[in-house]
């Protein structure tokens, strides 16, 4: 088969073909009498071959390793190249990303683009100081999209920045909730606090609702932090998880002056009231467990909780009982 056919048949031109002739790496089996190049079907085959390992991005001089070395694995340039390959689309991801985060600040000229990409670029900065510089530039100085600054803060783990971080995104109003919301989904108990934590600082009431839904969330951190923030929101939902707070001794001095916060409402009170007896109740509950839920009952007006210490005052648990009785007496000079 002369190189005409061989390139229509093959979608390797003829000019692909002498290339592989001159590197050696295709030997046309025989010529006619006239000098034309004739290839075999070996020849056709190898020819396949070859197309085959470029395909998988093997150069032309792995390839020719490849086909005419008996002794030649494949499993560690295999290996390599999915290194490369990975590498390879880490970076085209990243400048991906970065081209969607320059098109979202709609910038009006190259030099708005030419002001958000060093930014951009200090945002993923190895230097912390750098990082933050950049949050606190992106209020003032140049408008950074905000999906830049929420995949940021997401992935920022020191405490300075990542507050940096959360004032910018407060100081951009609500225009982060939705893709903080959808950071609740992620798989990470982390990602999902931060997500949190951002959602607490945001003004306005759209960060409530995801807020709320963080309240089911399955680690306990998480739980926490949503729970705190929406006692200060006042939202009543978050009393269970606060109440929990108090019995676990996490973060239990935040969770009762919450709780004292939602009480300030009669109906919440009595509520608040009756998830603190009903936990004291409970065989489960510890005993520094019944020490905490005693004195956050302290801030709670109403009668259920006035009945509660009264009773308490009288508790087989020496220290309860003090504590319990302290604060009768406390209640009692107000």
């Amino acid at each position: 088969m002369l190189i005409g056919e061989v390139a229509r048949r093959s979608g390797v031109s003829a000019r692909m073909l002498r290339h592989y002739e001159s590197l050696g790496l295709l030997r046309p089996s025989a010529r006619t009498g006239s000098g034309y190049r004739e290839y075999s079907a070996e020849d056709i085959r190898r020819i396949f071959h070859i197309e085959s390992l470029r395909s998988l991005g093997l150069s032309l001089r792995e390839i020719g390793r490849a086909l005419d070395d008996p002794g030649f694995t494949p499993s560690a340039l295999v290996d390599d190249l999915i290194r490369q390959t990975r590498a390879r689309i880490a970076a085209e991801t990243e400048l991906l990303t970065r081209l969607c985060r320059i098109g979202a600040a709609e910038p009006a000229g190259w030099e708005d683009v030419l002001q958000v990409v060093p930014v951009l670029q200090a945002l993923g900065s190895k230097s912390a100081a750098a990082r933050q510089r950049a949050a606190l530039s992106s209020v003032d100085e140049v408008p950074v999209p905000v999906a830049a600054l929420v995949d940021a803060v997401l992935g920022e783990t020191d405490p300075i920045v990542a507050g940096a971080l959360r004032w910018a995104l407060a100081r951009s109003g609500d225009a982060g909730t939705a893709l903080l919301a959808q950071a609740l989904a992620s798989p990470e108990a982390a990602v999902r606090e931060r997500a949190v934590q951002c959602l607490a600082e945001l003004p306005g009431t759209g960060a409530t609702a995801p807020l709320r839904e963080a309240l089911a969330d399955p680690d306990a951190a998480v739980r926490g932090r949503a729970a705190l923030a929406l006692g200060a929101r006042g939202v009543a939902a978050a009393v269970p998880t606060l109440t929990d707070m108090i019995v676990g001794g996490r973060h239990d001095t935040d969770a009762a002056d919450a709780l004292s916060v939602l009480a300030g409402d009669g109906a919440t009170a009595e509520r608040i009231a009756g998830e603190l007896v009903d936990h004291l109740a409970r065989d489960t509950t510890d005993a520094p467990g019944r020490v905490r839920l005693t004195q956050a009952l302290a801030d709670i007006p109403g009668p259920t909780a006035a009945r509660a210490l009264a009773e308490l005052s009288h508790d087989g648990d020496r220290t309860v009982a003090l504590t319990a009785t302290y604060l009768v007496r406390l209640r009692g000079a107000r």
